[in-house]
Formats: C-alpha cells, sequence, structure tokens
C-alpha cells in the first residue's frame, strides 16, 4: 500500500486525500482548488476499495490514528492535514510552496 500512495502523491503538483462526508477535506480542498486555483488531484478514501488501507499508510506517515483526512501533498512532499495546511497559508507561506511545485503561477 505505502507504493500505491506513493505513486498518487505524485501524479500532479498537489494531490489531496480526502473522504466525501468530511467538512475539514471539503475546506482544504475549497481553499486550494477554488480560492488558490490550484489543478489537484483529489483521491476520495471512502469511494477506493482500498481506501481504508491508504488511510492506514497515510496515518502512518503522519504518526497519527485514523482518521487523518485530509492529506495533502505538495511537489510530491507530504505536508500535512488542516492544521498544517491552514497554518503555511495563515503564514503566507502556502502560496509559495505551490509556486515552487509549479502547482500555481501568479
Amino acid at each position: 500500500m505505502a507504493e500505491r500512495v506513493s505513486r498518487l502523491s505524485t501524479e500532479k503538483a498537489v494531490v489531496i486525500f480526502t473522504t466525501s462526508q468530511c467538512p475539514m477535506c471539503h475546506t482544504v480542498t475549497s481553499l486550494l482548488i477554488s480560492e488558490l486555483g490550484v489543478c489537484a488531484a483529489v483521491h476520495e478514501l471512502d469511494k477506493d476499495p482500498r481506501g481504508r488501507e491508504m488511510e492506514r499508510e497515510l496515518a502512518r506517515r503522519l504518526g497519527r490514528a485514523p482518521p487523518v483526512v485530509p492529506v495533502v501533498f505538495i511537489g510530491g512532499r507530504l505536508v500535512g492535514s488542516t492544521d498544517m495546511i491552514m497554518s503555511l497559508h495563515l503564514a503566507n507561506k502556502l502560496v509559495p510552496m505551490l509556486k515552487a511545485a509549479g502547482a500555481i503561477w501568479l
């Protein structure tokens, strides 16, 4: 499962692992896609037959117990969950990170 998560996490400059009924997933996805204009790959784990296994792998990488979504990768690098994305955004560090990864241009 680690190999699958690694492969999926690099398919675009920004990859978001979510679940369809998660309010924080919606918040992070909206911030990145709607507000910042990122063209992200979004994987809804609750709609994937191997989603639970992937969530366990993501939890292992984050050092947390499931549930851990949303989980965001930028430039193939694990950035974290809602707390990290919002902290980076509030510190004006998220946009430069997205630019460096080629996820946004402006």
